[in-house]
């Protein structure tokens, strides 16, 4: 019989994604030439090598490409039968592992965190806060619980969950205080300020004003909307933000702020989560957490891909 442990299998899950014994070794908290000593363990009980060592990086065998999705499989199930003995007791405790992109998680996560820690201090809250692609990739191979997004993810194994929606701005310089607010087609003769490919704010800003890819008066491809306000504020170009952001990212700018007019501009936040998680119920609970650290209410028939 194959002597394999947990721990190994979550060391070599570390190893395949980060592909460096020093980065999977900080991932896991443990030291490099421990993880090393592990990873061979298990390459001898296993009677094969995993790993193509070098100097610079690590690089699977064959037979640890093989290995590696079944690996995920067996830790993402051990984790459920964990979630699945937490569902069955009338109280939510342990660790919760939430995933929010960066247009949220600024704004929201400070009052997510305080309500749910009011409402369930036994909470062991772990926050994730990377791009949509990312979070819904760790989602599925069941390294998140719960990820906060904008929808539709359009996720087969996934339950979808519809918060609310959320409105954009336009942000403009201080001086263009008082002028008209310009029409979706004027948008596109403008110097628009977008953040950088893989954000789904910058495709929804894109989309609103009817282009496929950036202007090329565009000069700014920013990793934050405060760095977009900011360089608005400089007289650079324009903006939209969504409406959460506003005052936390125009507080300490000179930019004035006006709405479209309708159909304005918007985005769906909802949360989703894998549609065999056994911790479904209690996910649908802390939703209601996110719609109240939001200040809306959730809209009627907002689930779709939930099993029954």
């Amino acid at each position: 019989m194959v002597n394999v442990t947990m721990r190994q299998l979550r060391y070599f899950d570390a190893l395949a994604r980060h592909g460096h014994f020093g980065r999977a070794a900080e991932a896991s908290s443990i030291s490099q030439p421990a993880l090393s000593m592990q990873i061979k363990e298990l390459e001898e009980a296993l009677g094969g090598l995993l790993l193509e060592r070098s100097a610079r990086q690590v690089a699977l065998t064959r037979f640890g490409e093989e290995l590696a999705p079944r690996v995920r499989d067996i830790l993402r199930s051990v984790d459920e039968l964990g979630d699945f003995a937490r569902a069955s007791q009338d109280r939510f405790a342990g660790r919760l592992r939430i995933g929010m992109i960066p247009t949220i998680a600024p704004y929201l996560l400070p009052k997510i965190t305080k309500n749910l820690t009011r409402m369930h201090p036994e909470l062991d809250i772990r926050v994730r806060e990377t791009m949509t692609p990312r979070l819904i990739q760790e989602l599925v191979e069941g390294r998140l619980d719960t990820a906060i997004v904008a929808l539709p993810v359009s996720e087969p194994s996934l339950t979808e969950v519809a918060l609310f929606d959320e409105r954009f701005l336009l942000v403009r310089p201080g001086s263009d205080e008082g002028t008209p607010v310009p029409s979706r087609e004027m948008m596109r003769e403008m110097r628009l300020l977008l953040l950088e490919e893989g954000h789904c704010f910058r495709d929804q800003a894109l989309s609103f004003c009817n282009m496929q890819s950036a202007p090329p008066r565009e000069m700014l491809d920013a990793n934050s909307l405060s760095t977009l306000v900011q360089m608005v504020s400089a007289g650079i170009g324009v903006t939209l933000i969504p409406e959460m952001a506003v005052s936390v990212e125009t507080r300490s700018a000179s930019v004035s702020l006006s709405r479209f007019r309708d159909p304005e501009p918007s985005r769906t936040i909802g949360m989703v989560w894998r549609k065999t998680s056994p911790l479904a119920r209690q996910l649908l609970q802390i939703s209601e957490v996110v719609c109240l650290s939001a200040g809306k209410a959730r809209p009627r028939q907002a689930t779709r891909g939930q099993r029954g």
